[in-house]
């Protein structure tokens, strides 16, 4: 059975990793010690004072005691300083604190944090989202693995559909492997038949929940895609470029053009796109799609320095005007 240290602090940008290394250590605490030697710490339970006191409670659990923090990136530095850091350095016996930072923009654990897990004995791990401009060269090399070659504006297109995090990336290369089979040419085309068209509809599914006001929908959309380590940055811009498109299509619509028109307007190579589009613009009115092209494009705004609020916090204030 695998050993457990006192402390850990698991931080980073890469959400995706994160929960990952948060599931394995949960696995690992119910074999050592059944669902019952799990404590969670989760929102606005989940604070430095709190994690304090159940260190200092007394307990009548049998065997090792694992206490799982998340959001730990809200924590502010005096408290860790004052109500936290001695009592790491003081951990009762056979017990485990796990503190999670799910990292973004100014939301970061606080340095007193790394000061006092490193201070108590701790083991602290980063789990950072690889450079984007390495993910196409990394696709093409784990694609070869896999017994497919994907070419370079391919592997372009893998990246641009499902973003920067590779597990994702890689989840998406073996789907395209069982589709294609081994030694298969996998270029623009098979991406996006496969892995974009599921991505965009990801992203169509949480817009038009929006636009639709079902706000129980919406924000369950939101909550899944940030889970699977979207970051709020990237689901903006495939969101803004999707409604973009999307209105641009209906006005010309509206204007008196067929689809057929609209089709022969573009090339080929994007038939499949503008086909998507039109669907969608024929099953949403102009002044929704107008009002949430303003709603992003504030939020775009606020997300580039024009706001002191977190990035989640203003994705859910644009959310909630296109659903208004």
């Amino acid at each position: 059975m695998a050993d457990l240290n006192a402390v850990y602090l698991i931080h980073g940008d890469d959400h995706g990793r994160i929960g990952e290394r948060r599931a394995t250590l949960r696995r690992i605490a119910e074999e050592r010690s059944g669902p019952s030697g799990i404590e969670l710490f989760e929102g606005d339970a989940a604070t430095p004072e709190a994690v304090a006191l159940a260190l200092n409670a007394m307990t009548f659990a049998i065997g090792w005691r694992v206490l799982i923090v998340d959001g730990v990136e809200r924590w502010k530095a005096d408290d860790v300083k004052t109500q936290l850091a001695a009592v790491l350095k003081a951990m009762p016996p056979e017990t485990t604190v796990a503190l999670f930072a799910r990292e973004e923009g100014r939301a970061k654990a606080p340095k007193e944090l790394h000061d006092a897990v490193k201070a108590a004995g701790g083991s602290i791990a980063e789990e950072k989202l690889a450079k984007a401009k390495d993910n196409p060269a990394w696709a093409r090399g784990q694609a070869s693995r896999l017994g497919i070659r994907l070419d370079g504006a391919g592997s372009q297109a893998l990246v641009e559909c499902v973003g920067a995090s590779r597990q994702r990336l890689l989840r998406e290369l073996e789907k395209l492997a069982l589709m294609h089979g081994a030694g298969a040419e996998v270029g623009v085309q098979e991406v996006e038949e496969a892995v974009g068209g599921v991505a965009e509809r990801e992203v169509w599914r949480l817009v038009d929940a929006a636009i639709a006001r079902d706000r129980r929908r919406m924000f369950q959309l939101y909550a899944e895609l940030r889970a699977q380590g979207e970051d709020v940055q990237r689901l903006l811009s495939s969101m803004a470029l999707r409604v973009r498109e999307v209105l641009i299509v209906a006005e010309r619509l509206e204007a008196g053009e067929t689809p057929a028109d609209v089709k022969g307007s573009v090339p080929d190579a994007q038939q499949w796109r503008i086909g998507q589009r039109i669907k969608e613009a024929r099953a949403t009115d102009l002044q929704s799609l107008r009002r949430a092209v303003m709603a992003l494009a504030a939020l775009e705004r606020a997300t580039r320095g024009g706001s002191e609020l977190q990035p989640d916090t203003e994705m859910t204030r644009a959310l909630l005007r296109i659903a208004a």
